[in-house]
């Protein structure tokens, strides 16, 4: 896959994951998915904000925890817009709510923290100098987010308002698709759309992320967002997904070629999350 130079307008840009203690995890994380990483922040700064990097491009980050913050571990999924402000307006007055308001990250870009009608959190992503993820859709980096939803229809219309989303039912599920997203993965490289028609996934490439729908009495599934998923050990996991400890507990999905194979948080409440992410091996 090429490397990426930033994205468009809506499509899931970028992954952090705020840890109690930074060092444990990013020495996890070098282990499992060979990522090095680098202290992005300046001398002196408080906090630690930890580069992941493959081939020396940005795949992920490991941060300490925002001043005031519980000291869990969480990932965070960020969505690239062309203006943080405005997004966070379109967000609030489509029913959701401004967790925090846009602010400067350093000469990097500029974010707000947001959740949707039901409580999914999520970032968008105004980018300067950092613009996302390099290397994605390969192993040991970033290939897929998607939304656990009590509420699916109250989430298309959120989403179509924020970010221009509609979606696809392929059968075998319901997936987030943005039309500019094929076509700009169609100029980046070429015969997208017909490899995907060959392969019967006519549509395909404009998929960024998957819905998934929580039941009303499921008590087992992370909470509402577009939570991003790292490793987790979970005892009950489908046969071929060994479990695996994490330096603090958080949801989980891993995927191979031909594969996607899920863990759940045991320590959440059911509710829904926008910060779920796969990362390939």
């Amino acid at each position: 896959m090429p490397e990426r130079d930033g994205y468009i307008a809506g499509v899931p840009c970028w992954v952090d994951t705020s840890q109690p203690d930074p060092d444990a995890a990013a020495e996890f994380y070098a282990g499992l998915f060979g990522w090095e990483f680098e202290d992005a922040m300046p001398t002196g700064t408080p906090g630690r904000y930890l580069m992941a990097r493959l081939r020396g491009g940005d795949v992920a980050a490991v941060s300490s925890p925002p001043e005031g913050a519980p000291a869990q571990a969480i990932w965070n999924t960020y969505i690239w817009v062309e203006d943080a402000d405005e997004a966070a307006a379109r967000a609030r007055e489509s029913g959701g709510s401004v967790l925090s308001e846009p602010f400067e990250v350093m000469d990097a870009g500029r974010m707000a923290l947001l959740a949707d009608p039901e409580g999914a959190v999520f970032c968008v992503w105004q980018a300067r100098k950092h613009r996302g993820a390099r290397i994605v859709n390969e192993p040991g980096s970033l290939n897929f987010n998607v939304l656990n939803t009590r509420d699916p229809e109250a989430a298309k219309r959120f989403y179509a308002a924020v970010f221009g989303w509609s979606t696809l039912d392929l059968g075998s599920g319901e997936f987030w698709t943005l039309r500019a997203y094929g076509d700009y993965l169609e100029q980046l490289t070429p015969g997208t759309r017909e490899r995907t028609a060959e392969l019967g996934a006519a549509g395909f490439e404009e998929v960024l992320a998957a819905i998934t729908p929580i039941a009303g009495d499921d008590t087992s599934t992370t909470s509402p967002g577009l939570r991003n998923r790292s490793v987790d050990a979970y005892p009950s996991a489908p046969r071929g997904l060994e479990s695996i400890a994490v330096p603090a507990p958080v949801p989980a999905a891993i995927t191979s070629p031909g594969k996607n194979v899920k863990s759940r948080d045991r320590n959440s409440s059911s509710s829904s999350n926008l910060n779920v992410m796969s990362l390939e091996l």
